[in-house]
């Protein structure tokens, strides 16, 4: 069994919030002039990020399924006559390295991670198996709009932010763990996870083929 002890939980839940909005509701999150450079989901997982004070002997595991998925939408919306600034938008470093940089944070381990039905299982275990005595999980998704239809883009805007140590020291929220399960092929959507985590929802369940995730709240 892999286990580790959550200590702190940071999510936003922007939903439909337009990406200018976003810039003003976050702009004393990071420094002045970082903002205007970062994509949406920059904003929202640098957000969360940053309550949890990232630092040089943290390793850190991203996982989204989409990514900048709605700056990519602008940069070909803004056709025929492509726009520069939202083609640097659209090539931004992924949501967690935004708001690292924007803070001029390093981490020691860094592990991005995108996919789809087995995303959950897959960033878990690398947070469980990671050598940091800290680890921090994050991830989110920016709001498509022309991308939804086809599958290629969220149909909702969100972030999370966890921090999870090895021992599980006063104060703890609660437990994240993998534990082996003799069947079963089971999957858990990176949205039904935020919502887990938002609510401080319990979850105990298949994840992967082998592989069953238990979620506690203290």
């Amino acid at each position: 069994m892999l286990e580790r002890f959550i200590q702190a939980v940071r999510t936003d839940a922007p939903e439909a919030e337009e990406a200018a909005a976003t810039r003003v509701r976050l702009k004393d999150r990071f420094a002045p002039g970082v903002v205007r450079r970062m994509t949406q989901l920059g904003l929202f997982v640098g957000a969360v990020l940053g309550e949890l004070q990232p630092g040089e002997d943290d390793a850190l595991v991203y996982a989204t399924q989409f990514g900048e998925g709605r700056a990519l939408e602008g940069y070909l919306d803004s056709f025929p006559s492509a726009s520069p600034t939202l083609f640097q938008t659209s090539i931004h470093p992924s949501g967690a390295q935004q708001g690292l940089i924007g803070r001029q944070r390093s981490v020691r381990e860094f592990f991005p991670l995108a996919g789809g039905n087995q995303l959950v299982a897959t960033a878990a275990q690398a947070a469980l198996l990671a050598h940091a005595e800290r680890v921090l999980f994050c991830g989110g998704e920016e709001r498509g709009t022309w991308l939804v239809p086809h599958a290629a883009a969220s149909d909702r805007a969100f972030a999370f932010a966890i921090a999870l140590t090895r021992a599980e020291g006063p104060g703890a929220l609660g437990r994240l763990a993998l534990e082996p399960a003799a069947d079963g092929a089971g999957a858990l959507a990176l949205p039904v996870w935020f919502e887990l985590l938002h609510h401080r929802r319990p979850f105990a369940g298949a994840v992967a083929p082998g592989w069953r995730l238990v979620l506690e709240w203290r």
